[in-house]
């Protein structure tokens, strides 16, 4: 196993960031799929670097080692895969609470939604179901996974909020920040009315080039 970087004062700028804008920044292939999502709501957006973790189907005991081993401020990403089993329930997710884990994201399933949504504890996954999985397989922590689509690496900035999840590779994090940051001011000094004569231009000039008439 390798520590993930902690969660640092860069990394927890991204929390001031939408997703939306994020993903404009860094493109469609940092973007988890539709099937993850925040299993309660309204959810804060959430920012720290991903500790990442491998469960193999029907067993989730790296997941429960990772919670004891997580640094505070860390986002605990889980390549699971597993509709069948449940990755972890109520009290797995109020110790990471307070262990100071920001958010789980999955794509698999836990349990006890009800706990988790009185906790407030944020969790992005592919839903619920109420039977546990099996602890019997050591997988190594903090080694590269894929989750939903979205490769992800220790250390790299993970955001999520009520639009989905974005996965920055820590290398591109200070760009991705400047970036988004521009993008966001520049938006911020555009009237409704500045937004809808620019679009319309631009979609009309789409037309033209296509040969649309009318």
């Amino acid at each position: 196993m390798t520590d993930a970087p902690e969660t640092t004062d860069l990394t927890a700028a991204f929390a001031g960031i939408p997703v939306t804008t994020l993903a404009d920044v860094v493109g469609r292939e940092q973007v988890m799929d539709i099937g993850v999502r925040p299993l309660w709501s309204p959810v804060p957006r959430v920012a720290g670097a991903a500790f990442t973790v491998r469960c193999p189907p029907g067993d989730n005991l790296m997941l429960h080692a990772a919670i004891h081993r997580a640094q505070p401020g860390a986002v605990i990403v889980v390549e699971s895969g597993d509709l069948d089993y449940a990755l972890a329930g109520g009290n797995v997710c109020a110790v990471a609470q307070r262990r100071g884990v920001a958010a789980f994201v999955t794509d698999g399933v836990i349990r006890d939604l009800a706990e988790v949504r009185d906790l407030g504890f944020p969790v992005f996954a592919r839903g619920v179901i109420p039977i546990p999985g099996s602890k019997k397989a050591v997988e190594p922590l903090n080694a590269p996974v894929r989750v939903a689509g979205v490769a992800v690496h220790a250390g790299d900035v993970v955001v999520a909020d009520e639009e989905g999840v974005v996965v920055v590779p820590v290398g591109r994090a200070e760009e991705a920040l400047s970036a988004a940051r521009a993008k966001l001011a520049k938006e911020a000094d555009e009237t409704l009315d500045d937004w809808e004569r620019a679009h319309r231009t631009r979609i009309d000039e789409i037309l033209r080039s296509q040969g649309f008439e009318g």
